[in-house]
Order: structure tokens, then C-alpha cells, then sequence
């Protein structure tokens, strides 16, 4: 078997090799590519596209998938032969569903209308990029199509995602999450609002970028595999586990916006670095799931970086980055301006509380334009009267409203927005189970020391990569399945004491 092994792995990697060249090519086109590429970056993401769902569907690689199947069910379930196996056979049978003209189709579409949104939201210009989002879901559609069986369109979108998981049981999820929240939310928006006027005063970009990186090098990114660049909307790349790379955005009349930025992508980047080297080139070299790999970004923002001890022992640094914005600002007074809970029109500016309603919000819009009950045409109205109706805003452009997010604009309708708030969940699940292991994890916080946490994560999470399914990894890392309560106790302890309420 040691030779048909070594076939596979030389066939996955030349498939990984063409992937990481077009993610290059991605991360260009977002960082610092010149409008004049869009045409040609287009055409080349798909001719990569193209030559790689080639060699991921040839006849071949299933010949020899099928020849090593018997062998990989009499090893023990967690040997890497057998995972390496199994998880290349699922995405065979995933990607000889998709026609190669349409995998093609779909690289060339979302490159060109990524590259028109970058224009047309600042112009605030819905009207240009309707064709593009018919068009988007026109092949949403189609994706969808070539999984029959399933009880709705969202669910093979779904399963590249979070992989199990179905609409009808993220429906549910949410459900109870909305349950959990709502008193929350009202009893907190009920209370005279914080100020958080002390973020919106002017802070130099790069003190900022300087700033940021000081703190993810504390937390473990390793630059010596990664850097961080300027992008549109913030986000992290894998070329190969020595090059993870992340992006984020300054905005110098928001603090916060750029520096939780930097420590949310640190998460994701954290995550891939921490993969079992042996595992390059493979399968198995990825983060498990889009909700397992946002626990990982939304724990180390939120969790630990807007958390008290954090910033007991950094604030007096950020202090004397910037001594005239912050030099009469108290801790008490930055920590709770940092964690302000104020129902509001953006997303990836949203905070913990009310950060989950957004997610829901597009969720349904996803699963209602899959299902034929809502055009596109109708989607800005749609979206307008849920923000009202969920979060009490008004939303006052489409900038501000349908075309907030690039994930429409840059990708697939369908299977995108549920791992943020899955994501969520877990993250407070996994800090549970570290700390329960090492009760010394928030001293350590304090004194601005992580690697306790960053090795408990990357023994229980990082390393496994793609080896167990999401499911799996949660109940090896927690020892049970993936639970709402920690995330709400969470929530109800952190805000009452900053709110000095009863939730």
C-alpha cells in the first residue's frame, strides 16, 4: 500500500499546489493588485480553477481512492493514513458532483464581481452589482443542484462549510440561541448607554498596525510564516503552513476597528500554523470547519482580547502608544467603552450581544433567495425591514446595508454567514474546557502570557487539522457536543458585572 499511498499524496499535492497559487493570486487581488488586473485575474482564477477540479475528478484518483478505501477501514480510525484516505475520498465524491465547466464558471464570476463590489460599495451603487448577485445565485443554484437528495438547496452549501450540519438543525440552533439572547439584549439596551467616544478620536495607522502586531506575536502568529497587510475587508490566507497570512483594515477615527481586526484574524492564522506539518500538501491540512475555525478568531478577539485581565496588563502599553487619546482615560472607562452593547447597522462592528442577530438576519435571507421566495430585486427591502425588526436601526444606504459584506459579492449565496455564530458557541466552549484543564489560563492572561491557552488549543484543536470531522474534534477537545449554554453563562456574566445588572 506504501506505493499507492505515496501516488496519492503526489496527486493531492499537485491539486493543493494549483488551490495555494490561485489563493495567492486571491490575496493579490485584495491587497494590492491595480484595478486594471480585474479582467485578466479573473480569467487566471478560473483557468486555476479549471486545471484543478480536473485533477480532482480524474477517473484515476478515484481508481486508487477506491483501491486504498479497504485499506483505510482496517486501520484505527484517527491514523493518518486512514483520515488522509477517507477525507480525499469525500471530496472526490464531493467534486466529480460539480461539472468542470461550472467550477470554472464559478472561479471567473466571483473574481470579477469581487472586483466590482470593491467599487461599487463605496459608491454605495446597488444598481451595478445586481446582475452579478442574479448571476451568483444562478450558480448558487446550480452548486445545489448537483447534490440531490438533500430536504433543502442550503444544505450541500452548508456541508462545505460545516460539514453534518443542516439548515434545518442550524435553523433550530438559532432558535434557541435568538431565546437565550433576547432578554439579555433588552435588559442591557434598557440601561443608559456607554461612551465609547473615547475610540473615535484620531489614531496614526501605522501606531495602530504596530500596536496590533505587538499583541499577536504576545498571542503565538509566528511571522516568521505570516504576515499582515491592508485589504477591503479584513481576512486570512493559508499558501502553505510556513505562509499564513492575514489582513486587516485602519480606520484612524476608530480604534477599535483595525485592532480587533489583527486579533481576529491572528485566530484563524494561529489555527493553520498550528497544523501538523505532516499533513502539508494534503487534505488534511485545513481547519476542520468555517465554525470551528471562527471559534478560534472570535475566542482570541473577544474572548481574550476584550476580556478584563487582557487588558489589566496591556492597556498601560496602549496608554503610551497613544498618551493624548487614552492618558486620561481610566481602564474602567476603556474596558467598558470596548464592550459597549449598542444594536447596530454593521456586522464585523457589531458587539458580542447583538453580533449573533446579524449573522441570523443573513442566514434567513440566504435560505429564502435558495428557496425561490425572495428575488434578488426585493433583497435590499427584505434586508431593510429584518434590521429594523431584529435590531431596531434604520439602515440609511445599501453601503451601510446589503452591501456590507463580501461574502455574496465574493463567493456563493448559501453556507457562509452560520459558522460566524457557530463559531461563537464554541469558542466559549473551548476556553471552558482549557481553563477547566489549566485554571491557571486567566492569571497567565493577566500578565499578557498565552502560551498555556495557544498550546492547549493547538493540542486539542490546531494539530488535528482536517482529521476528524466537526463534530468529532468537539467532543475529543470538550467531551460533549456542541453546547449553547457556555456562550450565554458567558455572556450574562461578563455584561452584568459591566452593566451591573441581573441577566
Amino acid at each position: 500500500m506504501e506505493s499507492r499511498l505515496q501516488e496519492l499524496r503526489a496527486r493531492l499535492l499537485e491539486i493543493d499546489d494549483i488551490n495555494s497559487a490561485a489563493a495567492v493570486l486571491g490575496w493579490d487581488q485584495s491587497t494590492y493588485m491595480p484595478p486594471g488586473g480585474a479582467a485578466a485575474r479573473a480569467r487566471q482564477l478560473a483557468t486555476l480553477s479549471r486545471l484543478a477540479h480536473v485533477r480532482s475528478t480524474d477517473p484515476a484518483l478515484g481508481a486508487l481512492l477506491a483501491e486504498l478505501m479497504p485499506y483505510a477501514e482496517q486501520l484505527p480510525y484517527d491514523h493518518p493514513d486512514a483520515a488522509l484516505i477517507r477525507v480525499a475520498h469525500r471530496n472526490y465524491e464531493r467534486m466529480t458532483r460539480i461539472p468542470v465547466e461550472l467550477a470554472s464558471e464559478i472561479a471567473s464570476h466571483t473574481a470579477a464581481s469581487y472586483q466590482a463590489w470593491t467599487q461599487a460599495r463605496p459608491a454605495n451603487d446597488f444598481a451595478t452589482m445586481l446582475p452579478y448577485l442574479e448571476r451568483t445565485l444562478e450558480l448558487s443554484r446550480r452548486v445545489a443542484d448537483c447534490f440531490p437528495g438533500y430536504d433543502h438547496p442550503a444544505d450541500p452549501l452548508i456541508d462545505f462549510s460545516d460539514y453534518g450540519m443542516r439548515a434545518s438543525e442550524i435553523r433550530d440552533l438559532f432558535a434557541r440561541l435568538r431565546a437565550g439572547l433576547t432578554p439579555i439584549i433588552r435588559a442591557i439596551v434598557a440601561q443608559p448607554p456607554i461612551d465609547d467616544s473615547c475610540l473615535r478620536k484620531y489614531y496614526p495607522r501605522n501606531d495602530q498596525l504596530a500596536f496590533g502586531e505587538q499583541i499577536i506575536r504576545r498571542f503565538g502568529y509566528d511571522f516568521e510564516r505570516g504576515r499582515q497587510d491592508l485589504t477591503h475587508h479584513p481576512f486570512a490566507t493559508k499558501f502553505s503552513i510556513g505562509d499564513v497570512r492575514i489582513t486587516t483594515r485602519i480606520n484612524e477615527h476608530d480604534l477599535g476597528d483595525g485592532l480587533f481586526s489583527t486579533l481576529h484574524e491572528s485566530g484563524h492564522a494561529m489555527y493553520e500554523q498550528g497544523i501538523d506539518p505532516a499533513f502539508e500538501g494534503t487534505p488534511l491540512c485545513n481547519g476542520v470547519s468555517a465554525g470551528v475555525h471562527e471559534s478560534q478568531s472570535r475566542l482570541w478577539e473577544n474572548l481574550i482580547g476584550r476580556s478584563r485581565p487582557f487588558w489589566e496588563h496591556f492597556y498601560p502599553e496602549l496608554q503610551q502608544t497613544f498618551p493624548q487619546q487614552l492618558g486620561n482615560v481610566s481602564l474602567d472607562e476603556f474596558y467598558r467603552a470596548i464592550n459597549r452593547v449598542q444594536p447596530s447597522l454593521i456586522r464585523t462592528d457589531a458587539d458580542e450581544v447583538t453580533y449573533n442577530l446579524h449573522v441570523m438576519i443573513r442566514f434567513d435571507l440566504e435560505l429564502a433567495l435558495l428557496e425561490g421566495s425572495l428575488k434578488i430585486t426585493d433583497l435590499p427591502e427584505a434586508w431593510n425591514a429584518r434590521y429594523a425588526e431584529d435590531l431596531g436601526v434604520v439602515v440609511p444606504d445599501y453601503r451601510d446595508g446589503v452591501l456590507q459584506d463580501v461574502h455574496w459579492f465574493g463567493g456563493l449565496i448559501g453556507g457562509a454567514f452560520q459558522g460566524y455564530t457557530i463559531g461563537n458557541i464554541l469558542s466559549a466552549q473551548f476556553l471552558a474546557a482549557a481553563r477547566s484543564a489549566h485554571p491557571e489560563i486567566d492569571a497567565e492572561i493577566g500578565q499578557g502570557e498565552f502560551a498555556t491557552l495557544h498550546g492547549w488549543l493547538r493540542e486539542h484543536i490546531y494539530r488535528h487539522g482536517s482529521v476528524f470531522t466537526p463534530a468529532e474534534l468537539i467532543e475529543r477537545a470538550t467531551g460533549r457536543s456542541m453546547q449553547i449554554e457556555p456562550y450565554l453563562q458567558y455572556l450574562r456574566q461578563k455584561y452584568s458585572a459591566i452593566y451591573g445588572i441581573e441577566l
